[in-house]
């Protein structure tokens, strides 16, 4: 089992340049590929989407690249030449000034660090080889990946863990409802008696047939034999996707509906209140069980 939450992040270098990926996802219906590439890889997107689509099966998965120039990560050390043509050009340029008439300011030291940064910049490789960095990109991407479905096999693990226990306490009530059903019958059966006594006033009066056929009719109605049964095979179905290999999610949420839709008509026909209680525990921990299939693939 596999959730559909995850984190990846992969960091490169290659070619002069270093950038990252980020994967990020969380559940969705189906899957959902959300891609934000730097201006200039846009041709990646073709290259990536079948990578993902055959890694992952469900969840909204929003991917991230960042391309930064190895030299702007070493934040732009210039080298000593590109410091002395700087001072050079400055000083050619305070004495065309003074020359003209028009004195310049003094220039400190700070005021040269943004000049000799760009000057640094532009004597790097302005346009990057987007195609030679199509294939490490690619690579950094699949090993983003691979990460990220190792994440959310992990996530998958403690979904199956919880959702075991939730099966767990859903036999354990529906147990209890089996064993209370026959004493459902029974009270349903005194307290119909002893409602007809109190309003015909002498039940001696009554047909005992016609009477016994009533509570007959009555007991049939608030039988939930048939729903306690179903609800067992619910939870046999549901440990047997627990322990298949492949997405089970949609089979899953399904059958949390099919669940609750049992649990509503037992608590429909509920003539205790000890029988109430069990549909409406039922019905709990079967919400929490919807909430935790949400999340797997």
């Amino acid at each position: 089992m596999k959730s559909m939450t995850g984190f990846a992040a992969f960091d490169g270098s290659d070619a002069g340049t270093v950038w990252r990926w980020e994967l990020r996802s969380v559940n969705a219906r189906g899957l959902d590929l959300k891609l934000r590439l730097p201006a200039g890889f846009e041709a990646l997107d073709v290259v990536l989407r079948p990578l993902a689509r055959a890694a992952l099966s469900r969840g909204s998965v929003n991917v991230s690249l960042s391309i930064v120039r190895e030299q702007e990560a070493t934040f732009g050390r210039p080298e000593p030449e590109a410091i002395r043509a700087v001072i050079d050009v400055l000083r050619e340029a305070r004495e065309t000034a003074a020359d003209a008439g028009l004195p310049l300011a003094p220039v400190t030291a700070e005021n040269l660090v943004p000049l000799l940064l760009s000057a640094s910049s532009s004597t790097g490789p302005r346009q990057m080889d987007r195609e030679a960095l199509t294939k490490p990109l690619t690579a950094g991407f699949v090993t983003a990946l691979s990460a990220l479905t190792q994440s959310r096999s992990e996530e998958g693990d403690r979904l199956g863990r919880v959702i075991a226990g939730h099966l767990t306490q859903i036999e354990s009530l529906v147990r209890d409802a089996g064993e209370g059903a026959s004493e459902a019958v029974r009270i349903l059966r005194e307290r119909t008696m002893r409602q007809v006594s109190e309003m015909m006033g002498d039940a001696d009066r009554l047909d005992p047939v016609r009477l016994e056929q009533e509570i007959a009719i009555l007991a049939t109605k608030a039988d939930v034999a048939e729903e306690i049964d179903r609800l067992r095979s619910h939870v046999i179905a549901a440990r047997d996707l627990l322990a298949e290999d492949g997405p089970v999610g949609r089979k899953l949420d399904f059958l949390t509906q099919e669940f609750n839709r049992e649990a509503n008509t037992l608590c429909s026909k509920s003539s205790t209140e000890a029988m109430t209680r069990i549909g409406l525990e039922l019905k709990t921990v079967i919400d929490q069980l919807r909430e935790q299939a949400a999340n797997v693939e």
